[in-house]
């Protein structure tokens, strides 16, 4: 069970953003210019970022423990404003229209990932044989089915946030029935994804790529010693990648330390009271509500099984690019919320004093709108954002207002980087390169001098 939070962002900074935010953040943080972050030549010339800065930004911060990534230190310059943006002067910057659900449209999209999805499968039982000889094209397959279906996971997803159309019913009913083919609990997750909306980047109350203190990691620390990073690297991704949703999904593994061992089937496992995954009676019956529809469907596929006389069509079929799916839900996740220069915060300060007069933030606090801008966004390419809508490189904005339709999320993310580039973060990292770097280094995190939490080295 981990016991903090894996956070990730993505950067991209100008000499005119770095100077900015250098400034904006050395007001704030005066007694603290003693410890600014200082990096030498030589290290600088061991990052290996594509594209954009080199130079970290520079902010009062103490300068994280395994380098930097393609974002150069910029989201732990801006951990340490006081001053931030309130939710409602987020939003604003935001053109309205970006809010409007177009539910014709939604459908479309659901419609094609779908489609992509029922016709691979098809051609496949069809013309493929089941043969080991056939082994190479049930992979590709795979590869290709799994790819396409992650694009049903998140026309899903947006049903779960409501994102997907002003019809309730409609949203549920497409939600339930995408996410119960793909065995994933609709209700329960709407619920625990909501809770993840609500608290990212919280090191104690986060839900879902929470890590590990580094103190707690000390066997994966020593396999990596013996493997050495770059093996480490591959292993630990491999496993993530297979068995990081499932254990999410029953014993709540990389959830909130506060909520225990969770589980998205059975409502009463882990904490009780305010910390509960599934408080309240409401939240417990949709539970049950979407163990219904796995139920069922696992049924289909055991009758599919039992009619065919064999589990092999069924584990080609689907089974294999099921595996795929989840790793593509899981990548984009890690990726999203973690990297070896993006803190954790703790706690939560009062925002107004006690005649309603706004309150500084602490650089150490967490606030809503401090973790939502420690979402990252990445560089995935025209295709994949055509086939998973968007959901890796418009991110950010999906943190800042969850309802924004896909289709609207690229002009609502560029208006949030025009209007707060200080804070915006996008590493422009090629994704393979970036996999590698957050499985080889994010292990555990510690506290560091500043009171965030920041991946380490060591367990010590």
């Amino acid at each position: 069970m981990m016991t903090t939070t894996h956070v990730f962002s993505p950067l991209q900074k100008g000499a005119a953003v770095s100077q900015a935010l250098s400034s904006r953040v050395a007001m704030a943080a005066a007694p603290r210019t003693a410890r600014v972050a200082r990096v030498s030549a030589r290290s600088r010339r061991s990052l290996k970022v594509s594209a954009v800065a080199t130079t970290p930004v520079v902010g009062g911060y103490e300068q994280p423990e395994l380098g930097y990534s393609g974002m150069q230190g910029k989201a732990m310059a801006s951990a340490m404003k006081t001053d931030w943006p309130t939710k409602r002067e987020i939003l604003g910057v935001i053109p309205e229209h970006c809010f409007v659900k177009d539910t014709w449209l939604s459908l479309q999209y659901a419609a094609i990932s779908t489609a992509l999805t029922v016709t691979a499968g098809l051609a496949a039982y069809t013309y493929i044989p089941m043969t080991l000889a056939w082994a190479p094209a049930w992979v590709a397959y795979a590869l290709w089915t799994g790819t396409v279906a992650t694009g049903c996971w998140v026309a899903a997803h947006e049903c779960g946030h409501g994102a997907f159309s002003d019809n309730k019913f409609i949203q549920d009913a497409v939600g339930y029935v995408l996410h119960t083919a793909l065995l994933v609990p609709y209700f329960s997750w709407q619920r625990s994804h909501a809770v993840h909306h609500s608290r990212t980047n919280h090191a104690e109350e986060g839900e879902t790529h929470v890590p590990s203190l580094a103190e707690n990691e000390g066997p994966i620390f020593g396999m990596k010693k013996v493997l050495g990073e770059g093996p480490f690297s591959i292993v630990h991704a491999a496993i993530v990648l297979l068995f990081g949703w499932p254990m999410y999904l029953l014993t709540g593994a990389s959830g909130g330390p506060v909520r225990g061992k969770t589980n998205h089937f059975w409502p009463w496992a882990g904490a009780d009271g305010k910390h509960a995954l599934f408080p309240g009676q409401i939240y417990k019956d949709k539970v049950l509500w979407s163990d219904v529809g796995i139920v069922g469907f696992l049924g289909a596929l055991a009758y599919w099984a039992y009619s065919a006389g064999s589990v092999v069509p069924v584990a080609l079929v689907y089974g294999m690019p099921y595996l795929v799916t989840n790793a593509w839900l899981v990548l984009y996740t890690w990726l999203q919320h973690t990297d070896v220069d993006v803190p954790h915060f703790a706690g939560q300060k009062e925002k107004v004093d006690a005649n309603g007069n706004p309150l500084p933030l602490a650089h150490h606090e967490w606030s809503w709108e401090k973790g939502a801008f420690m979402t990252i966004d990445r560089p995935y390419g025209k295709f994949f954002d055509f086939v998973h809508h968007r959901i890796g490189s418009t991110h950010v904005a999906h943190h800042l207002n969850h309802q924004i339709p896909h289709y609207h999320a690229l002009e609502a993310t560029n208006a949030i980087k025009n209007a707060f580039p200080e804070l915006y973060l996008y590493d422009p990292t090629p994704i393979w390169e970036a996999t590698m770097r957050v499985a080889g280094k994010c292990i555990g995190v510690k506290k560091n001098s500043d009171n965030l939490y920041v991946f380490a080295s060591s367990p010590n």
